[in-house]
């Protein structure tokens, strides 16, 4: 028995209201390019939207101008979506609140995750959207996801909680030690300043 190896996200479909709801939303809330539309393939009576969110992967939505948007919260039962989470930049972050502000857009303010923060909202059709910053970047070479891996280890072994700002700082420490060469002999921390 072998396994079917994934290599990243290819694309996110959702169902949607009426054509002109979901670009106004991904495109002119989110920002995120609308690239491309057929009609879908599997069902003549919908169209296919796709949207970039930054990273070259797509967001897809199916619309059909009979559906109408419903902001009622979108089922969290087992096996549904609970939410969507897209990366921004620190600076856009810090903006964040004030711009979902300045569009009556409610949200759930600043949350503390530890390694990241973030805000959530609903889009149109009540499908909770996250707004996620990290609070790092990675050693070059490295990604996010091999960060936390290594930080968790650290949080495990020191039967902390959660991921805390040290359990990262230690995991780039650590990545960076053994990834990169170096002529000394010994790489513990030194005081220069008391010698």
């Amino acid at each position: 028995m072998r396994k079917l190896q994934t290599q990243g996200v290819h694309h996110i479909t959702i169902t949607g209201a009426g054509r002109q709801t979901s670009i106004d939303f991904w495109e002119g809330v989110l920002g995120m390019p609308f690239v491309f539309e057929q009609p879908n393939l599997d069902n003549p009576a919908e169209s296919h939207l796709y949207f970039d969110p930054g990273d070259g992967r797509l967001i897809t939505i199916f619309t059909n101008e009979e559906r109408t948007a419903d902001p009622a919260r979108t089922p969290t039962d087992p096996g549904c979506v609970h939410h969507l989470a897209f990366a921004v930049s620190n600076a856009t972050f810090r903006q964040a609140v004030e711009r979902l502000d300045e569009r009556a857009i409610h949200h759930s303010g600043v949350k503390d995750r530890g390694f990241m923060d973030s805000i959530y909202f609903t889009d149109p059709l009540g499908l909770l959207i996250e707004l996620a910053s990290y609070r790092f970047e990675p050693p070059h070479g490295f990604t996010h996801a091999e960060v936390l891996l290594e930080a968790h280890k650290l949080r495990v072994a020191r039967e902390d909680y959660n991921i805390a700002p040290v359990h990262l700082a230690d995991a780039i420490e650590a990545l960076t030690t053994t990834s990169r060469g170096s002529l000394s002999q010994d790489r513990s921390p030194r005081d220069p300043y008391n010698s």
